[in-house]
């Protein structure tokens, strides 16, 4: 097997650090291994003590290249947080010669981005969502098309500066060079999602320890995402607090038993929990009756997203869950009944698993991260600048930093 052959992705989330690495074969990409360690160090997604961030980042590493005999350096690392916003842009050029060409894309894209973005803030993503051409929209491909003014509208992600530079600083001191940063939906959505899917219109939630991300497709192309600061950590917290127990117990029982729909468990079924070092029983029923309520608060967070954008009109194939929390028994169905749509759990399903590897929704986002590039031709993503821009000085700063401490 050839180096070159090799990708890796990171997912850097508030409860889990997880590293996969895969084989490219042909136009998709052949999963050697998934390694899962704790993550210490972030809350909601973004980076608050390097140090541990840096430890749980190499532990990580380490596993996966102890588990497959793979090693690796470059990696394409996952970032999400609050701090994330997109917006609508709109560019529109004069088209010279027999046709539309490469560079009058390059150049519409160009005209498009152009719009002021904060100096605190960093320009992530830059996504092509439609042409037109004198006046005719719904064009995916101009190429080739004859006409005198060629029009753009595209999707940009921006994140904060500080935190890009926090994360990149991590990974540069844990010793891995970072080749992409993707806000990591994204990500999630090319494991998860079918071509249909994306084409008739859908929303993917992705359920993560601090944060749960929404982003919403229609006519193959993205038209929404957003972040809310709610995720699997605050039903842990919940459970923490009304039991009394400790985080780590909260979490081993919501895991076990937990369940987002109160009526669904057995008015007598009993579990057993730690508490001050004894064990003690309670009703399963009682765990359920304080998962539930957090469970429809975030899904009304969600339904009033969705409302706020049309999201009822764009995601007419319903909504797809994926990230560690989708994983709480009966949330689908939960989902259901708030939101009013379809709800499907959703499973990377566009790699090949070696043997040993399982499918699994907390694996969404690290698998498809090896995906994204594999789908350019499809979802076209533009830099800005490419690497020439200030992402490219946010790296060389942060390895400026690390390699003179």
């Amino acid at each position: 097997m050839r180096s070159s052959d090799l990708i890796a992705g990171l997912d850097v989330g508030t409860t889990k650090i997880c590293a996969v690495i895969g084989e490219v074969i042909g136009n998709t990409v052949d999963v050697k291994g998934v390694a899962i360690t704790p993550s210490k160090g972030l809350r909601k997604g973004v980076v608050v003590n390097i140090d541990s961030t840096v430890e749980s980042i190499r532990k990580a590493v380490l596993d996966i290249e102890e588990m497959t005999g793979l090693s690796f350096q470059n990696v394409r690392v996952g970032i999400s947080g609050g701090h994330i916003k997109g917006f609508s842009s709109y560019g529109a050029i004069g088209i010279k010669g027999s046709g539309v060409s490469h560079s009058d894309i390059e150049k519409v894209i160009d005209a498009a981005k152009a719009v002021y973005v904060p100096l605190d803030r960093e320009v992530l993503h830059v996504i092509p969502t439609g042409y037109a051409i004198d006046g005719q929209n719904g064009i995916k491909d101009p190429v080739g098309m004859i006409g005198v003014r060629l029009e753009a509208e595209v999707y940009i992600i921006t994140g904060s500066v500080a935190s890009i530079q926090n994360l990149l600083k991590c990974c540069e001191k844990a010793g891995i060079d970072v080749d992409d940063v993707i806000f990591e939906p994204l990500a999630s959505a090319e494991a998860v999602l079918t071509d249909e899917e994306r084409e008739l219109g859908v929303s993917i939630v992705d359920i993560g320890g601090g944060t749960t991300d929404i982003i919403l497709y229609k006519d193959g192309c993205l038209k929404r995402v957003s972040v809310i600061a709610v995720g699997g950590n605050h039903f842990t917290n919940d459970i923490a607090i009304c039991l009394r127990i400790p985080i780590v117990e909260a979490e081993r029982i919501k895991k076990g038993f937990g369940n987002a729909v109160v009526m669904s468990v057995d008015d007598f079924e009993e579990i057993e929990i730690m508490q001050s070092e004894q064990k003690r029983t309670i009703l399963r029923r009682h765990l359920a009756e304080i998962i539930q309520p957090r469970a429809e608060e975030l899904f009304n967070l969600i339904k009033k997203e969705l409302i706020s954008c049309s999201g009822y009109e764009i995601a007419t194939t319903g909504v797809v869950l994926t990230g560690g929390g989708s994983l709480l028994q009966g949330i689908d169905r939960l989902a259901e009944a708030v939101l009013g749509l379809p709800v499907r759990i959703g499973l990377p399903w566009k790699v090949r698993l070696d043997q040993g590897v399982t499918n699994n929704p907390i694996y969404s986002t690290g698998v498809g991260l090896l995906l994204y590039g594999l789908s350019n031709d499809k979802h076209i993503t533009y830099y800005e600048n490419g690497f020439d821009g200030i992402f490219k000085k946010v790296k060389d700063w942060v390895k400026g930093f690390v390699y003179k401490k």
